[in-house]
């Protein structure tokens, strides 16, 4: 899942060598995105629709598995 959600997130922002998704275990999964300054507000959209429009594809392929997304800038 983690490689499907790096292949969404390049092709959304401006710098996609920056994009970088780190899996953690805390509580269940957490997946961390860490992308450029610029690409910020990309990846979140509007009242964060792009960012929950992602989380909704995701858990669609998740098989029922929780997950979270957490955004950090570089």
């Amino acid at each position: 899942m983690k490689e499907i959600l790096e292949h969404i997130l390049k092709g959304l922002v401006r710098h996609p060598e920056d994009v970088v998704v780190v899996e953690l275990e805390d509580d269940g999964k957490v997946y961390e995105i860490v992308v450029n300054d610029e690409d910020v507000g990309q990846v979140i959209g509007k009242d964060g629709r792009t960012i929950k429009s992602i989380k909704i594809l995701l858990s669609s392929l998740a098989d029922g598995e929780e997950f979270t997304l957490k955004v950090v800038r570089s």
